[in-house]
Formats: structure tokens, sequence, C-alpha cells
């Protein structure tokens, strides 16, 4: 019986089939492995229409808000989980709300749509990209609901842990014009705005320019501060700057894939938001400011203390949004 000639060509082949099937069987495997990790994170909002401070000496103002606190609280989850959010309208509201997600893609027309007080709403979506995103109120006119404080930010951390430098101390920071009647839609479409603030309070990490500010944001010598930084507007830019610093990295809209390397400002348009890295060598002090001199003197500048003593909860756990 002849024996059968096997060409190395077809060892190459039968090789190359062979590796290709394992590689397959590996990459469905890490797909099963991705699909088995990613989880589904609930997320509740309520709109409530309250008061809330409006500077450090105890005064407050009638807000629009989510869960009743401006900014409405931090969500956050993995890219590839799935986002079941519920939004209810407070039976004791007077307007009409609703949610814009800028991490989503969605039906406008459904998933954004306005629901009267008593409604709820709920949807899915799955995120399809990390980063940090904005959230706000859409209703009408959206123009009211962000100014009076129906805004937030949704961060969107990488599946892979090794996208992104690992942050010592993580920050958020949401600016936001303050106009002085909240009723007086003409005056916010004419950008006739008083006050600009981080979190809602103009001047609320800044002891230097308001003596009844009581905190800074705080990190160590050496560390990496993470700032998510999201622009509410409703109708100004921001361009954002370390003052005594430099940007180790920006991230525009929080993307990994975005990185900046040592920049000395970034402009962020309204309903716009990106990932801020800053390494202090030492101990001092900066001031994190819209360098729009009219926007950081009315109340937009952060004071980030760099110390050897500075507070370990600060800049973790529910110390990431300082109120």
């Amino acid at each position: 019986m002849k024996g059968r000639k096997i060409s190395m060509t077809t060892v190459r082949l039968r090789n190359g089939v062979i590796a290709g099937s394992v590689a397959a069987v590996m990459m469905l495997a890490g797909a099963a492995i991705t699909a088995a990790q990613a989880k589904t994170v609930k997320i509740e909002l309520v709109a409530k229409e309250v008061t809330v401070p409006l500077d450090n000496q105890g005064n407050t103002v009638a807000a629009w808000t989510f869960n009743g606190q401006v900014p409405g609280p931090i969500i956050r989850a993995t890219e590839g989980d799935t986002i079941e959010f519920t939004l209810k309208n407070d039976a004791a509201n007077k307007k009409s709300h609703s949610i814009d997600m800028h991490s989503a893609r969605s039906d406008v027309l459904t998933d954004f749509a306005s629901i009267k007080p008593g409604e709820t709403k709920t949807f899915s979506y799955v995120p399809e990209h990390p980063g940090v995103f904005f959230y706000h109120c859409g209703s009408d006119p959206m123009i009211q609901h962000i100014a009076r404080g129906m805004f937030g930010v949704v961060i969107i951390d990488p599946k892979d842990p090794n996208a992104m430098p690992k942050a010592d101390r993580e920050y958020v920071l949401i600016e936001h014009q303050i106009f002085e009647n909240p009723e007086d839609v003409d005056s916010m479409m004419a950008n006739k705005w008083k006050r600009n603030a981080f979190n809602a309070v103009p001047f609320q990490y800044d002891p230097v320019h308001d003596e009844h500010a009581t905190q800074t944001l705080e990190a160590k010598p050496g560390e990496r501060v993470r700032i998510y930084m999201v622009n509410a507007g409703p109708n100004e830019f921001s361009g954002f700057h370390p003052i005594a610093g430099i940007w180790d990295r920006i991230y525009p809209s929080g993307n990994p894939k975005n990185v900046m390397v040592g920049m000395q400002n970034y402009t962020l348009a309204p309903g716009d938001a990106a990932t801020f890295d800053l390494i202090s060598p030492k101990e001092g002090a900066y001031a994190l400011v819209n360098h729009s001199m009219r926007a950081a003197l009315t109340g937009g500048i952060a004071i980030l203390m760099i110390s050897d003593k500075a507070d370990p909860s600060m800049g973790r756990g529910d110390k990431i949004l300082v109120r």
C-alpha cells in the first residue's frame, strides 16, 4: 500500500486551521468571561422640587433636583454593563421632568420624554464607551431645568482596568452658572447670570475668596488626583486650568483613547465633560479654575491642598463629590 505524501504546505495549512480554531475558542471563552463579568446596574432618580443651599452662609434657593440634591447623585458603571434606569417624578411636584443621559444611545421621543408628577419611566441601555458624561433634565424649557439644578455626572469605567493609570484620589466638579431669579427664563436666554459655581455653591472649596467656605479638595504629594469635570452650562464654555500646575493627562469625554499630555488648559463646551489628572511633587496648593475671569471670580474656583497630612477619606468613597 502506497504511503500518502503530505507536503509541508499541507502541514502549515492544517496547523493554521488548528491554531485558528484554538484562537477562536479562546476568543469565545474571553467573550464569555466578559459577558459573565458584565452586570446590571439599577439606578433610580426621583425628580424633587425642593430648596437647596445657595451659598456658604446658609442661604437657600428653590431648586428642581434629582433626589433632592444639586448636583444629582453620581451614576457609575463599567463599560459593557447594563444600566437599568428608572425616573420617578414626585407626586408633590408641579412640573413635568425627564432625563437626557449623554452616556446612552437611546430614543429621545420615548426614553427621554417628559413624565408628569406621579409618573414613572424605566428603560435600559448598555454604555458602549468608557468615559465621563453629563446627565440632565431635558424638559421644556430645558435651559431652566438645567439652571435650576437638574444635572449630574455619569462615570463609565473602562472594562480594561489598565486602560488608564490608577488614580489615588478622585473628585467630581460640575460647573454651572446661577441666575438671580430661577423663574426668569428670559434672563437665562439672555445669559444674564450673576454667579458661577462648582457643585451648586460658589466658592464652595475656596476659603481664600470666601471666608465662610469650610472645605477644600485634598491629596498628598506624589498622588495622582483625577478630576471628573462636567460643564453643565447652561450657556458658558469653561477653560479648566490648574493655577500653579500643569495637567499631567487630559482625557476628552473621559475616554482612555483620547489622552492628551502636559496641558495647561482645556476648554469644555456646555454639556461636555473630560477627565483631568494632576500630580504634585510637593506640598502646596493649586487653584482649579475656569480661566474665564468672570466665571472664576464669581465662584468658579476650587482649592486643591497638597499635604502629607491630607485626610485619607477625601477623594475616595462618598467623598468623590464633596458636599
